[in-house]
């Protein structure tokens, strides 16, 4: 088990670290209607993590069992393609990145979180998590390595737990934090999305690059 976590731990940093999530729920704690829409989106985002990495988690399973300590060739080419796919988006992050003193470029859907319900709020939460395709990716692989990992029923449910704890962290804190300090968190809020904003690109940039090596790593160790 201690493996399996060690290959799932990188990965849902990752997730963790988004920042454009981590910007839309300080977005929806600065709204009027704070606490639907953000713990609705908090419902949505950890519904998405569980979905995918279950989803993949599952269908890896399906790869014929092997000795523990022979190759696995089928579970290490998808983990090298993955991680090829995410230092395609880390090039695309860091191409795309704000000239300096130019303001970042967000997603326009930002400017209706104003507006939102807790619905919507939901939806959205389960579309940055489940269907952002940089996200996705992280999903999918972090279900690759528990599907091919050989643990037992029990083994994989903590392991997929340990998963989605560390990676819906970054949306729970502040919007947990909010809850129970209200209004004294404005401030501190507003900063830290003011450095997400401008820094977003860079920052996934990064992450996407070492996660994307460590993967294409872990799959060229299952040969």
């Amino acid at each position: 088990m201690g493996s399996a976590i060690g290959e799932i731990l990188p990965l849902a940093l990752g997730v963790a670290i988004s920042p454009i999530p981590i910007i839309a729920a300080i977005l929806m704690l600065l709204s009027p209607k704070a606490i639907g829409t953000s713990v609705g989106f908090l419902v949505g985002w950890v519904l998405g993590i569980v979905v995918a990495v279950v989803v993949f988690t599952l269908l890896s399973s399906l790869i014929p069992a092997s000795d523990p300590d022979a190759a696995k060739p089928v579970a290490g080419v998808i983990k090298i393609v993955l991680g090829l796919a995410l230092l395609f988006l880390a090039l695309r992050q860091w191409r795309g990145r704000p000239a300096a003193g130019a303001p970042a470029a967000l997603p326009k859907w930002m400017s209706a979180i104003d507006s939102m319900t807790a619905v919507r709020g939901l939806l959205l939460g389960f579309v940055l998590s489940a269907v952002n395709p940089k996200n996705l990716l992280m999903g999918v692989a972090a279900g690759v390595a528990i599907g091919a990992s050989g643990l037992d029923t029990g083994g994989v449910i903590v392991v997929t737990v340990v998963f989605v704890v560390i990676a819906a962290s970054s949306v729970a804190v502040p919007v947990v934090a909010y809850l129970v300090a209200g209004a004294r968190l404005q401030t501190p809020l507003e900063r830290l999305r003011g450095w997400l904003e401008h820094n977003n690109a860079t920052v996934m940039s990064i992450l996407l690059l070492v996660i994307g090596v460590v993967v294409i790593g872990k799959g060229l160790a299952s040969f």
